[in-house]
């Protein structure tokens, strides 16, 4: 029997990309809206309760609506948007975290599957708090270069524009006031007793991403050297999939010493760098912020909950 599925908000970014990844598949069933209907609440309502599992990607007041919608207890949701990362009763969707956060997704009902930020930063921090590598109460601070796909479908216009503005040549840093919507999730999946300071930055290219740690030596609870995180790294994502733990040096071999935040571009998986020298640590991941730091994740999500392949339908 083949499962039901609804995308409520298909015609989003991430929506498109969500059910482009159905293409092949004969284990799903898409239910479909007439697009004349899919702002129409009641059959937004019917279609919900009509299937087996609901992927949200909508706007966080609009999501929250939806799972207001639901009537039938055996409706399972896969939300995309920010509203219920931190909310009790939900399961975060990354998996490779700990075999505990992988039961979750694969049990729940409520999965919300995290921010394309917060994706590789938890890729990063995670795994050290956890292990009593970094403190919690760490001074940590991270930046992050993005496509300008992460802004949705307006800033797609903006940047695709015909007249636009010549601030759009160059990157641009964002969110200054220092409250950008992922730092809750940020802190709190990986147990930080304070948000990072946090540095986005949008460049004109249309997707991929890359979000980097810096971390003194010294400071560490356990004074690792870059190439033993990179061992540490690579026994903590052993046998993942969709995350990868690059060998030491691999960014000069692959990448000429320099990571582009489009080199991931059309991947759905992450790659995670360790480099620096012995005091000054830096730690990179690399992916798409709209495969494994969006659409691809919700996916894998969902083949978790199936039973099936972790990486099926996806692009690895």
């Amino acid at each position: 029997m083949k499962t039901k599925i609804f995308i409520d908000g298909r015609e989003g970014t991430t929506g498109l990309r969500i059910n482009e990844r159905f293409a092949g598949r004969d284990d799903v069933e898409l239910l479909s809206i007439d697009g004349e209907k899919r702002k129409d609440l009641n059959e937004r309502k019917r279609l919900i309760n009509q299937s087996d599992i609901t992927f949200l990607c909508l706007p966080d007041e609009a999501a929250r609506e939806s799972v207001g919608l639901v009537e039938n207890e055996n409706v399972r949701i896969i939300d995309t948007s920010t509203a219920h990362r931190t909310q009790e009763g939900w399961a975060y969707g990354f998996a490779e975290l700990s075999e505990s956060h992988r039961r979750g997704i694969r049990e729940g009902r409520r999965v919300a599957v995290p921010g394309c930020h917060a994706t590789g930063f938890i890729s990063l921090v995670y795994p050290l708090v956890a292990e009593g590598i970094l403190p919690a109460d760490y001074p940590v601070s991270s930046f992050s270069l993005t496509g300008y796909s992460g802004g949705g479908k307006k800033m797609i216009a903006e940047y695709e524009g015909q007249e636009r503005h010549g601030d759009l040549d160059a990157p641009r840093q964002y969110a200054l006031s220092q409250n950008h919507k992922h730092l809750r999730e940020m802190q709190r999946i990986t147990g930080l007793s304070r948000e990072p300071l946090f540095s986005p930055i949008v460049a004109d290219y249309y997707s991929g991403m890359t979000v980097s740690l810096p971390l003194y030596r010294d400071l560490l609870k356990r004074k690792m050297t870059p190439r033993e995180l990179c061992v540490f790294f690579g026994e903590f994502y052993q046998g993942q999939r969709l995350v990868q733990a690059m060998p030491w040096g691999a960014q000069e071999r692959l990448c000429g010493g320099m990571l582009a935040g489009n080199g991931l571009s059309g991947w759905d998986g992450l790659k995670i760098y360790v480099t620096g020298n012995e005091e000054r640590i830096l730690l990179s991941a690399q992916f798409d912020n709209l495969g494994k730091g969006a659409s691809g994740a919700a996916i894998q999500c969902l083949n978790i909950m199936l039973g099936c392949e972790e990486d099926r339908g996806l692009n690895l």
